[in-house]
């Protein structure tokens, strides 16, 4: 059985700076033995937050490496993800991004990877992989 991995914008930040969990990021994307979801608010993170810390260029070139990678990206928010993410925010305090991400980790059954100490109040709701916290 292939295992199933949502990665949290946390992680990605984590592969590009080289912060600790980089390399088992990396690992979890090239293992042909996983099934590796992005949803496309980590895209929409990871864009932005480039943009305003480095610079547009370097935010489209990061957009245009994370979309060439063996990975499904979920691009819609259809309804099972909306009223997921809906209840996940209604319930523990986390931002609008990080509800969707959980949401769609609960739905797809996956495992949560992140480096999110406010993503720990679902470990009872969402099986995670909690990455290495910075010191």
């Amino acid at each position: 059985m292939t295992d199933k991995y949502v990665l949290d914008t946390s992680a990605i930040v984590a592969m590009l700076r080289l912060e600790p969990g980089a390399e088992r990021v990396r690992d979890l994307i090239l293992a042909e033995k996983h099934n590796i979801i992005l949803p496309w608010v980590v895209l929409f993170e990871i864009y932005y937050l480039t943009t305003r810390q480095i610079g547009e260029e370097e935010a489209k070139k990061r957009y245009l490496t994370l979309r060439e990678l063996p990975i499904t990206i979920i691009w819609q928010g259809e309804e099972v993800y909306l009223l997921a993410a809906a209840r996940i925010k209604a319930s523990y305090p986390l931002s609008v991004a990080d509800s969707w991400i959980a949401a769609i980790a609960e739905q797809k059954n996956a495992i949560l990877v992140h480096k999110d100490p406010e993503m720990e109040s679902l470990s009872d709701k969402v099986r995670m992989e909690i990455l290495p916290y910075k010191k």
